[in-house]
């Protein structure tokens, strides 16, 4: 069966899931929502949130949350199940997934990543291209792991933090709740909450949400 969904966001990161669901055979994208430029030229937007009503009453039941930021995605997420929208999960055909993985709603797994036994992915996660989360880890809600990073075994990756392009976390590493791993770095100790870490090894920048 083909289930009706609207994509909200209309940025680089929307063509890759649109692309994702058209590929799974599972979809039809009726349209996307964009906030920021409603006219944005080059993909069917039929306006902002002010749509979100009328896209339910005509039937559409699931809905995708296409934005990298993590902490707008989550909200946005919110939103959308608050209309009365069931979020879609988006897995590439091209990603590999154990069998016992578990991926929670609203999340996308791009093309070429690889997911190794007993790990849990929540809601809302983007596991992004040729990325690889070795076994038992665990990535928390709204948490974004970047093209190219490797997860050693039982990291953990807090809710809402972002992984940079091609960094590296040993095993058994924690990375607190909306942190920030710059692009490259190593990770070799845990990473507090809503803290910026880059380099290599990877250092503490600096504290997120301070003065």
């Amino acid at each position: 069966m083909v289930h009706r969904i609207v994509i909200w966001g209309a940025s680089g990161h929307a063509l890759v899931v649109a692309d994702i669901l058209r590929l799974s055979g599972t979809y039809e994208i009726v349209g996307f929502l964009d906030d920021v430029d409603p006219r944005r030229q080059g993909l069917p937007i039929i306006g902002g949130r002010e749509q979100l009503d009328r896209v339910r009453a005509d039937g559409v039941e699931f809905l995708i949350v296409a934005v990298g930021d993590c902490a707008a995605r989550m909200k946005l997420a919110e939103v959308a199940l608050e209309k009365g929208f069931s979020l879609a999960t988006a897995i590439h055909p091209r990603a590999v997934l154990a069998g016992d993985v578990q991926i929670g709603p609203g999340s996308v797994v791009a093309a070429g990543a690889v997911v190794n036994p007993g790990t849990s992915v929540g809601s809302n996660v983007i596991i992004n291209t040729s990325a690889s989360v070795d076994h038992e880890c665990t990535i928390e809600d709204g948490a974004h792991v970047g093209p190219g990073v490797n997860l050693g075994g039982n990291v953990r990756v807090g809710s809402g933090s972002w992984i940079g392009i091609g960094a590296k976390i040993k095993d058994g590493v924690v990375i607190g709740a909306r942190s920030i791993v710059g692009a490259g770095a190593v990770v070799l100790r845990d990473v507090p909450d809503e803290t910026v870490v880059f380099g290599v090894p990877a250092r503490v920048q600096k504290h997120r949400f301070t003065e």
